[in-house]
């Protein structure tokens, strides 16, 4: 028994660690020209947001823009940088213990 909680209390640093690392990871997206950016990280936390004032005239347009930009920050580049810090912190290996293996 105590074998298992100390294998969760494990798990639990583990995770904290990889949530850790992959806010390290940033990617910034953009739309409409460069006039709506979104910055994200690596667990999909938005960071921060920018617009030009000239979006703020037309709700409609700045809504699909900001969609674009979310699209464009969270795209194939961002999925590249996951998969490298991934690969950079030992990859599958760092997640082998996450199946609970009997011990």
């Amino acid at each position: 028994m105590f074998n298992k909680l100390k294998h969760i209390k494990d798990l639990k640093k583990q995770g904290k660690i990889m949530q850790n690392e992959l806010a390290t990871v940033v990617q910034e997206g953009s739309s409409a020209w460069g006039k709506v950016k979104l910055t994200v990280n690596g667990n999909r936390d938005l960071i921060s947001v920018a617009i030009d004032e000239t979006m703020l005239t037309d709700k409609t347009k700045l809504e699909e823009a900001i969609k674009e930009a979310w699209k464009d920050a969270t795209g194939m580049k961002f999925q590249m940088k996951l998969a490298k810090k991934m690969q950079d912190m030992g990859g599958m290996d760092m997640l082998k213990n996450f199946g609970g293996g009997g011990e």
